[in-house]
């Protein structure tokens, strides 16, 4: 097949530009074969266009992309070993679900196809299905089908194009589990394109966070939570409390002074950029705990909100400075706070990350989005 090669996937200098605007600026990007990579970011970032040039649906503005050694920048989509799953399952609602799953083993005269569709049908946990029409299927069935369909084809990359956004909460919980299960399972290279965080955490060994056409921060999950290189990474993924504080003096073991608000607090040396004075101190909510004698730094604020969710209660603290600081709690027992009722918040040095408080406060703060 034209456009087959075997490898990691490069996209070498990549961008598009439409008339009006730059979707994608020049982008360098090494995907490692049989990983989950998710592109990850809000609607417009540039994410889909990545995908579709990928896919061969879109025709890049400038450089390359390789599968191995492989060029297949120019090669028309049905010519790469590239497929993709969309949120749209399009499914053919006339055929069975076994056919739908055949259909391009059979336009290409696979005499195997059969067999090999049932295959893909049982690895999705489908194989009672087979002769069901889509429309007597669930949402997550079709959808799982519109995957078995992709991988019978066994790509060299699998596109997924917020697959799960269709489904319910609980459903694409599941899903996510599965799809994670089903890329172990075959060892190819997943590319899952995304806007919802927990999402892409979830499943992916590698996100590339983008926003406004350029990569902000590449990284393994924990290494974008813990230690976010910008305000929009730290403010898209999850939750943060972003302090204004200034960078005082040496403390020695390790640590650094800051001032926050006329309180002093300590920080871990190896945290603070070289070079900066005035930075935003980084805490997470599950960073945080309530109550004197729960950490080296401490600062005193007042309950203005509880929300009780379960295995875990959300605060809002109101700091003398007016600052809403979030709080969350796991819920072990111990007695909750009550509104209104003054609280000592602490954490440890070295829990905390440290930017440029040039970089804009709220850069990231998650909006309401479905498609990029």
């Amino acid at each position: 097949m034209a456009g087959h090669g075997t490898g990691d996937l490069n996209l070498v200098g990549l961008s598009k530009s439409f008339a009006e605007f730059t979707a994608v600026h020049p982008m360098d990007l090494t995907i490692p074969q049989g990983s989950f990579f998710a592109l990850l970011g809000p609607s417009g970032c540039g994410k889909t266009t990545t995908l579709r040039m990928v896919a061969g649906l879109e025709q890049p503005t400038s450089g390359q992309i390789l599968i191995g050694d492989t060029d297949i920048t120019n090669t028309r989509p049905h010519q790469r070993n590239v497929n993709t799953v969309f949120q749209s399952y399009a499914l053919f609602p006339h055929m069975s679900v076994e056919d739908n799953v055949q259909f391009g083993l059979r336009r290409r005269g696979d005499k195997d196809a059969k067999r090999k569709a049932q295959e893909a049908l049982e690895l999705v946990e489908l194989g009672h299905a087979g002769k069901k029409r889509p429309n007597q299927l669930s949402g997550g069935m079709q959808q799982r089908v519109a995957l078995a369909r992709a991988l019978v084809n066994r790509p060299d990359v699998l596109l997924l194009d917020e697959p799960l956004g269709a489904l319910d909460l609980k459903l694409r919980r599941q899903m996510q589990i599965e799809l994670k299960r089903i890329q172990q399972e075959v060892g190819l290279t997943f590319i899952h394109v995304t806007h919802d965080q927990e999402e892409a955490m979830t499943m992916a060994d590698s996100i590339a966070v983008m926003n406004a056409g350029r990569m902000e921060q590449l990284g393994d999950p924990a290494t974008l939570y813990e230690h976010p290189a910008s305000t929009f990474v730290a403010n898209f993924l999850g939750q943060s409390n972003l302090l204004t504080a200034r960078i005082t003096g040496s403390a020695g073991d390790g640590l650094m002074t800051a001032d926050v608000h006329g309180h002093d607090v300590l920080v871990q040396a190896d945290k603070v950029p070289d070079g900066l004075v005035d930075v935003w101190l980084g805490v997470r909510p599950e960073k945080l705990a309530l109550g004197p004698g729960s950490g080296r730094n401490q600062l005193r604020g007042t309950v203005t909100d509880a929300s009780f969710t379960g295995v875990a209660t959300q605060y809002l603290v109101r700091m003398p400075w007016g600052m809403d600081v979030m709080v969350v709690q796991q819920n072990d027992g111990s007695a909750r706070a009550r509104l209104g009722e003054d609280v000592t918040l602490a954490w440890d040095p070295g829990h905390e990350f440290v930017l440029d408080s040039a970089q804009a406060e709220d850069a990231g703060v998650e909006r309401v989005v479905v498609d990029g």
